[in-house]
């Protein structure tokens, strides 16, 4: 969560301030940023190994917060479970929220601006063909919704996979009733989910990485079929070269007279 915090805050940089991206985002700010986010995660994980609160959770089907070892802890394992998902999630969401927002709204200053221009041209250009006219128009709405939907994904995701588990380790802890075993694996899963599913969402989205994507592709397929090509016509030479040889084995030999 706080490394895809730590991304929407270098997007916002990276996309408000373009010019003087290098100035403000340097080699020791990214290692600061990943370094608070290990130290972060381990800081939670030494408490909670320490307090005895970590083992396996029939609820959730794996090894995690155990809240039957952590009955005994009270109002110290409540704060503790409290703190860890408000300093984790809410913060992330937070953050997430105010950065892309701000890179929504430059996005679509910056689209307007485009669609302005655009539009003067088509006015100056009298004699365009209504086609390219409409494509041009087609392109402008396009462009307009490009950025709200990466950014709708970005936000979506995060909190469709880890809203359900982080409110049901929250009720958890004052439900005086059992949760369904069930529900309990399926947010779990959901947010594992979300760790499997984020090098393609953040990847696959942008149209560099789909470009890099296709230029390997279509190399990879080229030089399969070339490989193919070249042993089907190494194959059919050998086959050639077997068939003359049997052809000329099994030619009878010529009759020569006997020497007297």
């Amino acid at each position: 969560m706080l490394s895809m915090a730590a991304l929407s805050i270098d997007r916002w940089v990276a996309v408000v301030f373009p010019l003087s991206y290098h100035s403000r985002i340097r080699h020791r700010d990214a290692v600061l940023a990943l370094a608070y986010t290990w130290i972060h995660s381990m800081c939670f994980s030494a408490v909670a190994t320490c307090r005895s609160w970590l083992g396996y959770n029939h609820l959730y089907a794996s090894c995690t917060l155990c809240s039957v070892r952590a009955k005994a802890a009270g109002k110290q394992y409540i704060v503790f479970t409290v703190a860890l998902h408000c300093l984790t999630f809410l913060l992330t969401l937070i953050v997430m929220c105010v950065t892309y927002l701000k890179v929504l709204k430059v996005a679509r200053s910056h689209c307007k601006r485009i669609d302005v221009i655009t539009m003067q041209t088509l006015v100056l250009l009298v004699d365009i063909h209504p086609s390219v006219r409409q494509k041009c128009l087609e392109e402008q709405k396009r462009r307009r919704q490009r950025a709200t939907k990466k950014i709708s994904t970005f936000i979506g995701t995060f909190v469709v996979c880890f809203t359900p588990y982080v409110i049901t380790r929250i009720v958890e802890l004052f439900s005086p009733g059992p949760i369904n075993p069930h529900w309990g694996v399926f947010s779990k899963c959901l947010a594992y989910s979300k760790a499997a599913s984020d090098p393609f969402v953040y990847s696959l989205l942008r149209y560099q990485y789909r470009k890099t994507c296709s230029l390997l592709a279509n190399k990879a397929l080229k030089r399969s079929s070339l490989n193919s090509s070249s042993f089907r016509v190494e194959s059919k030479a050998r086959t050639t070269a077997a068939n003359s040889n049997a052809t000329v084995s099994i030619q009878p030999p010529t009759n020569k007279p006997l020497s007297q």
